[in-house]
């Protein structure tokens, strides 16, 4: 039984066929199959229960499958802690799309000491990314705490939860919407709602953390309170920037988008209500080498600073 073979396993065990886990593991079928052969072989018990080219795991290969996920964090744990710096580490970050742009460069900033790693942020919602934690596909979950405090399905006692400070949601348009225009220039503008209301929104039609279809709460303004009239809906948050930056329409968008020059903030001076999400870091203390460690204390104290900013 080597490592090659126990990580091409965990592939075939959670993708539906040999050719799922072989685009994944960058292999032919054959290779694929030959890996599961020879592990098989060392074992002397199938791992799969085999019907055509689906492979579905049996007992043995689920009791395998949970000690070959700990087996490989050890041997990689071990690996990067004696080489170091030198260490090739392979950083895996998954999260909403959102989160990864707000915490994108404080994750390459806190990498910057294993100049041979890689940085591999991958979009999801946050309930897939816990999912994804749990089954060791990923190294850390960025999250907001709403789905840390209703410790779903995919919480561990393994993992620790390290805060990233908050997120807070303002009202914003493009530099050139007929908004912005007619207000006296200030480095914070401010509009009453009515005129705030008399121009078009744009919005996601599902929460950009969890992914829940929301509708119009989807961005967190009330529009119990104070209804808007939305005329574009799109889930692509670039094409969303795009739109408010345009000067098409405004939109409800996260604190970090003002760090592009296009994008100008809105006080709505008669606004009661403001959205803010706190947002933590998930990962998993058991399994963790010394970088992981790291890189956890790392965007705690650059976090830190930017609140303090």
């Amino acid at each position: 039984m080597n490592l090659s073979d126990l990580r091409i396993f965990i592939s075939a065990a959670r993708r539906p066929s040999l050719g799922a886990a072989a685009l994944e593991m960058h292999l032919t079928p054959s290779a694929v199959s030959k890996a599961v052969r020879r592990l098989e072989d060392s074992l002397g018990k199938p791992l799969f229960d085999r019907s055509g080219k689906q492979l579905v795991l049996n007992d043995s290969g689920r009791l395998l499958l949970s000690r070959a996920r700990d087996l490989l964090a050890l041997a990689d744990q071990a690996r990067v802690d004696l080489m170091g710096e030198h260490a090739a580490i392979d950083s895996r970050i998954g999260g909403p799309a959102i989160l990864l742009w707000r915490h994108g460069q404080m994750l390459s900033q806190a990498l910057s000491g294993y100049p041979d790693g890689s940085l591999r942020m991958q979009a999801m919602f946050e309930d897939e990314a816990l999912a994804a934690l749990a089954r060791g596909d990923i190294n850390a979950a960025i999250v907001t705490n709403d789905v840390i405090e209703g410790r779903g399905e995919h919480w561990s006692d393994e993992w620790t939860a390290t805060p990233l400070g908050s997120v807070t949601l303002h009202l914003m348009a493009g530099a050139r919407h007929p908004l912005v225009a007619s207000l006296a220039p200030a480095p914070l503008l401010r509009a009453s709602t009515s005129e705030v209301l008399a121009h078009d929104f744009a919005c996601p039609s599902r929460s950009m953390f969890c992914g829940v279809q929301r509708g119009p709460r989807s961005d967190g303004w009330r529009d119990d309170q104070l209804p808007r009239k939305i005329r574009y809906w799109t889930d692509d948050l670039q094409l969303l920037l795009t739109l408010v930056k345009s000067g098409a329409a405004l939109a409800y968008l996260p604190d970090f988008a003002l760090a592009d020059a296009g994008l100008r903030r809105i006080h709505v001076s008669d606004c009661a209500f403001e959205c803010v999400e706190r947002v933590t870091l998930v990962w998993n203390h058991v399994r963790a080498g010394a970088w992981q460690r790291e890189l956890a204390a790392a965007l705690e104290r650059d976090t830190r600073l930017l609140m303090s900013a």
